[in-house]
């Protein structure tokens, strides 16, 4: 079983104070770790990721909640564990599936760490009203392109021929728009959590 990494207490009041070379440290250490225990209770390298990365946005929402060293990595795993289970139980009812047996390794985790960790802690209502006020206040025709490239999944041309402009034009408002979402959310978020979520946007 891999060990966690060595903090001390200097580094956790680093952290809990918003120190991001303190946080990247943690993510760089743990994202792979806890994407990859995300796939064993869901089966989706894609899903898995992102409720990895939404582990990771809580976790820094939360940092001054973390007490002790251990307790670092006992949120990630506890976010994570708690969104697993959500995200199977609304699959299971959107898609009347049968009872998904969830099994961990033995000794993968420490029970009485996670335990003690309050799960209705755990917020990630304000990024969401964050990222989706940030797109809102976009130009019209920036917005506008944005939305039907990420959230719509059009290809740009697609996208150039329904608007009628330029492919160019299509690609200029979508990194401005990206361009946006940086600055916004670099106001509220380390910068590597910020490139992650740009990535996945």
């Amino acid at each position: 079983m891999e060990t966690a990494p060595i903090y001390d207490d200097y580094f956790l009041l680093r952290f809990k104070e918003g120190d991001e070379h303190a946080f990247e440290k943690v993510f760089k250490a743990d994202y792979n770790r806890i994407a990859g225990f995300c796939q064993q209770f869901i089966g989706d390298k894609d899903k898995a990721r992102s409720l990895a990365q939404e582990a990771f946005v809580k976790l820094w929402l939360n940092r001054k909640k973390v007490d002790s060293v251990n307790g670092i990595r006992s949120f990630l795993y506890t976010s994570a564990k708690t969104d697993c289970l959500n995200y199977l139980r609304h699959k299971k009812v959107i898609n009347n599936y049968e009872d998904h047996q969830l099994q961990l390794k033995e000794g993968q985790i420490n029970g009485e760490i996670l335990e003690s960790f309050d799960f209705n802690q755990l917020e990630f209502t304000e990024l969401e009203t964050l990222i989706n006020q940030s797109i809102s206040e976009l130009p019209e025709k920036c917005r506008q392109v944005f939305m039907m490239s990420r959230m719509e999944g059009k290809k740009n041309s697609e996208i150039a021929s329904e608007l009628d402009i330029s492919v160019k034009s299509v690609e200029a408002n979508v990194t401005r728009a990206l361009k946006t979402l940086r600055i916004k959310l670099s106001e509220y978020l380390p910068l590597i959590l910020v490139e992650l979520i740009i990535r996945n946007l």
